[in-house]
């Protein structure tokens, strides 16, 4: 077993940036801060505007086993990339380092390569309230990552 320490993450794949949007606005008027939350979707246009508006900088860009290329902004990515080389194991492989199982892993990776951006925050104190938040706004596959520090 491998200590991770990366905090929990919820975790949620929205259809589009729309209602990723939606999402992100509702969780900054929850109170959840912007330095938890990461945005991981398909290199486009609209996901790099995403990035930019939600966290004020441009998305930094990096290559995904199965999906490509994509954008990305937040601290899952980091937790992700571990010692290991995320843009080798891709979503599928490396989601267990923020407390997902693989199957997790593979539905994340494939809603996301299918167009949908993934959100995820850092969310321990309210892991459920961003459950529940995820859920409202049409989150699919939303889940907490119950196996945090548990490699």
């Amino acid at each position: 077993m491998i200590d991770t320490n990366t905090g929990l993450f919820t975790v949620a794949v929205f259809q589009d940036t729309a209602w990723a949007a939606k999402a992100l606005d509702a969780l900054k008027q929850a109170g959840f801060p912007l330095e938890g939350t990461t945005v991981l979707a398909k290199a486009t246009d609209d996901a790099a505007a995403l990035v930019e508006k939600t966290f004020g900088r441009s998305a930094d860009r990096i290559e995904l086993g199965a999906i490509g290329a994509v954008v990305t902004h937040g601290p899952l990515v980091a937790a992700l990339q571990g010692p290991g080389d995320l843009t080798t194991l891709g979503l599928a492989g490396a989601m267990r380092r923020g407390g997902f199982q693989a199957h997790d892993g593979r539905i994340f990776e494939t809603l996301t390569g299918r167009g949908g951006v993934l959100v995820a925050v850092r969310s321990e104190p309210r892991a459920a309230d961003a459950l529940a938040l995820f859920h409202s706004y049409g989150g699919g596959n939303a889940a907490i990552g119950a196996w945090s520090g548990r490699v």
